[in-house]
């Protein structure tokens, strides 16, 4: 009969004591058991002592979470929080340089448990720390713990920010400013300025006012605070004032991180990091590939002002925007004072450029997005790329009016489906890795390559021979020519090129060809009977697929935790199906993690349920902002007894359906993810090859007859890895 499940087994240690194995009982009070456990070793003042776990973080146990405990458990008996913590507050304090690193060292280790960091942090010992930072006195391997411990208890959100004293930030920031600075200072003052910013407005502007972004660049050549200062430039940026993002600088090194519009398109800003980080001899890990894309997005998010901003038709300075394209394009030899005396070929002149409105251009620019943008992509077309421009403008002017590429009409879609493309405007993502490097290889990246873009567009309009009526089909094509090259990750704006010309009008049906026949195969009866056939054991090996792809486990980025310490964690299940491992880590593993690492586990008999998107509780836990959909879509939990959840955020898609597909099948579930589905078919279309002219009364139209051979059995193995 099993045991009751309030009742767990477990063993606790003591130190220089045989350890103790006894059965908790659930619906006692903790302090009853930790009296038992004090009486069994003769110890005294049972309420000086606590539970902690032996292994892993090493977290204290508290009535709240006593219910995570599992049978098998390594518990140790310890010193209070209250008590140690107040043992810790008089250390720090002593006078004995070796006593003070010890504690100091301690309290690093321990300020990472909430329950030790409330007792800590209600002693005033957020004060205290924040002091001995304050007077200079600490240097080496003291300060850095000094800065951990500070870092750890605050991030627990139980005291606000806010308190901060500015002498502490102009502490921590000479720290970044000084030359030769220990490293893990420097990464530890780095992320406190990181969390400030993100966490108080007023703050801010008081970090702002400390640091330049000449500092920060000096520290982008080195690899081991690389991530520290681009996460450190991406939050003032994205926390900075609208106005303030605008300003443009004539000295961005020595301006201050407030105005940050010009800092993000700086050569040396750009080319510092793509030396230094991209191009650097070393592989770009999760959370550098995150800061990166971070910094893709907020850069292009600099457009959207322009984006939504409409042309004024009235606006003299924008309508002589339009008369340079005109000018450019007709008239390179003639005076722009001579202009006026042209009005009446101006319409022609604007058919020819391909504006909707032949009369009054200006009106093509007033539907947001793309706005004010599309016109400033022009203008670069015309002024930096001139032939480019006057050939796209004279070659369809030249055709028949029928297949003419319309260039100003054109331009404009093409501005509004770039901004969709690279989601202009919108917040980045968290835990989203999709930097493209070639973004950061030229100071005006995006008007490059719109440049690009829109000679790809001239070019598929002829591929397609095109008419006015063909318009948004040519820029649907457009868009997955588009879209594919940019999968592709190409490292610069050439490479960009020559993968956009390999995907020709006549190469994307080809591909839509293939993948047509991939999804659909055939729709004849006898192909359909096939299917059902060798479906189930289709189904099963992808069952078994990832139930083997479970056993081998996967690392998972814990959400919301923007510090690059402890940030990991990693889950497998056990050889023989009944058993989930899970455990935190210091970074990121390179292979298979051992079961004896993952410090915890849920059994899979107590497994009720899995959830995923917005029934997920972690999901209901975040804020709007940081529930976005990339997010929702990786997101999973695992529901067991008694009441409590274990919650993933999958790094891809192919990981989320590997899980969720896996837990389905461990629990004896349909599977139903879009990768199972994909897998089934693409599985499915390999084994009907090799199996249909073995089956009987399946005939093909216009194939020949099959070649008599022997029955034989086919051995068909499919591998994901």
């Amino acid at each position: 009969m099993p045991p009751p499940s309030d009742i767990v087994k477990v063993a606790i240690e003591w130190p220089g004591a045989n350890a103790q194995l006894i059965e908790i009982d659930q619906k006692k009070p903790l302090s009853s058991i930790i009296r038992e456990v004090c009486d069994g070793w003769s110890l005294s003042g049972s309420e000086q002592f606590a539970l902690r776990y032996a292994d892993g973080p090493q977290l204290y146990i508290t009535e709240q979470s006593r219910g995570e405990i599992k049978n098998g458990t390594i518990l140790r008996l310890a010193i209070s929080p209250a008590r140690a913590a107040r043992q810790l507050l008089d250390r720090i304090q002593s006078h004995g340089i070796d006593a003070r690193l010890e504690a100091l060292k301690e309290l690093a280790k321990l300020s990472a448990d909430p329950t030790f960091a409330t007792e800590f942090i209600n002693m005033d010992g957020i004060s205290t720390l924040a002091r001995l930072v304050e007077s200079g006195t600490h240097f080496g391997e003291m300060l850095a713990f000094t800065l951990t411990a500070f870092l750890e208890l605050m991030d627990h959100g139980i005291v606000s920010w806010d308190l901060i004293s500015l002498s502490f930030i102009k502490q921590i920031a000479g720290y970044v400013n000084q030359p030769m600075v220990d490293v893990s200072i420097l990464q530890r003052s780095l992320a406190i300025l990181e969390s400030m910013v993100l966490n108080s407005h007023s703050l801010y502007h008081r970090v702002a006012q400390e640091i330049t972004v000449g500092q920060l660049i000096g520290h982008l050549s080195n690899q081991e605070i690389q991530t520290y200062a681009i996460a450190l430039i991406n939050a003032l940026f994205l926390k900075a004032p609208e106005d303030r993002r605008q300003e443009e600088h004539t000295n961005p090194l020595d301006q201050r991180l407030t105005e940050m519009a010009s800092t993000l398109a700086q050569k040396h800003l750009r080319s510092i990091i793509l030396n230094h980080v991209i191009r650097g001899n070393r592989p770009i890990k999760a959370e550098m590939a995150h800061q990166l894309y971070v910094l893709q997005v907020l850069t292009f998010n600099l457009l959207e002002e322009r984006m939504m901003t409409k042309m004024d038709p009235s606006d003299q300075a924008q309508r002589d925007i339009i008369f340079e394209l005109r000018r450019i394009a007709f008239d390179g030899d003639n005076d722009p004072s001579n202009t006026e005396k042209r009005k009446a070929m101006y319409t022609k002149d604007y058919k020819m450029l391909g504006f909707t409105n032949h009369v009054n251009p200006a009106m093509d620019f007033t539907q947001t997005p793309p706005g004010m943008l599309a016109l400033d992509n022009m203008l670069y077309l015309a002024k930096l790329h001139q032939d480019t421009y006057i050939r796209i403008v004279l070659e369809n002017s030249s055709r028949e009016d029928k297949h003419e590429c319309p260039f100003g009409r054109c331009a404009i879609e093409l501005t509004r489906m770039l901004c969709e493309i690279l989601q202009v405007g919108e917040l980045p993502n968290e835990g989203c890795n999709d930097y493209h490097p070639m973004f950061f290889t030229h100071d005006r990246a995006w008007e490059e390559f719109f440049c690009v873009c829109i000679q790809l567009v001239n070019k598929t309009w002829k591929e397609m021979r095109a008419t006015a009526e063909d318009f948004n089909k040519v820029m649907q094509v457009v868009r997955e020519q588009v879209t594919r090259a940019l999968a592709l990750k190409p490292s610069s704006l050439d490479q960009l090129k020559s993968k956009l010309r390999a995907l020709s009008y006549s190469e994307i049906l080809r591909l839509r060809q293939s993948e047509r026949m991939n999804q659909d195969d055939f729709q004849s009866p006898p192909i359909i009977e096939l299917r059902e056939r060798i479906q189930p054991e289709i189904l099963e090996l992808i069952k078994q697929q990832r139930l083997n792809r479970l056993c081998e486990g996967s690392c998972f980025r814990k959400l919301g935790n923007r510090r690059r310490q402890e940030k990991f964690w990693f889950c497998r299940l056990s050889l023989n199906h009944k058993v989930l491992h899970y455990g935190d880590l210091d970074e990121s593993p390179q292979g298979e993690v051992p079961f004896e690492m993952l410090s915890d586990k849920i059994p899979v008999s107590d497994i009720k349920s899995v959830v995923t998107g917005k029934d997920c509780p972690h999901m209901k836990e975040k804020s709007a902002l940081k529930q976005n959909k990339e997010v929702l879509e990786l997101a999973f939990s695992i529901l067991y007894d008694p009441d409590e959840a274990l919650n993933f955020v999958a790094p891809n898609k192919y990981e989320y359906c590997i899980w969720t597909d896996g837990l389905c099948a461990l629990l004896g579930r349909e599977m139903g993810s879009d990768l199972t589905r994909s897998d089934l078919d693409t599985l499915i279309s390999m084994e009907m090859k090799l199996r249909l002219l073995d089956l009987e009364n399946i005939t093909i139209p216009e194939a020949p007859p099959p070649v008599p051979k022997e029955p034989s059995t086919y051995n068909f193995t499919y591998n994901y890895g």
